[in-house]
């Protein structure tokens, strides 16, 4: 004696029945920003100057981002992470702060 399986279109639950919210480039979310600094003195700096003209509550990250196929210290580049959760800080200024010294904002 066999048996077979009927299964009913309704009660398969297809990807369609419960669509996603449009998303929209302009929803883009960004969180944090990182600025390249030349050398470790300079991202310090930054990172002091950061928290003191932003306010920010804390202390940003600093990362050294060694050069490919570089080993030596001196070809390392630093990178400032300004975590930026309520997205007030201005990416211009931002940008301009890393100018003075010798850096940039990596863009997004």
């Amino acid at each position: 004696m066999g048996f077979f399986l009927v299964a009913i279109g309704s009660s398969i639950p297809r990807r369609t029945d419960s669509p996603r919210p449009p998303v929209h480039e302009n929803d883009a979310v960004n969180l944090r920003h990182v600025l390249v600094l030349p050398d470790r003195d300079a991202a310090e700096e930054v990172a002091r100057e950061a928290v003191d003209r932003f306010g920010l509550p804390e202390e940003p990250q600093l990362v050294r981002d060694a050069l490919a196929g570089e080993d030596d210290a001196e070809d390392a580049q630093w990178l400032v992470v300004v975590e930026d959760p309520r997205q007030r800080l201005d990416a211009a200024v931002l940008d301009e702060l890393a100018a003075a010294y010798e850096g940039w904002l990596e863009s997004p």
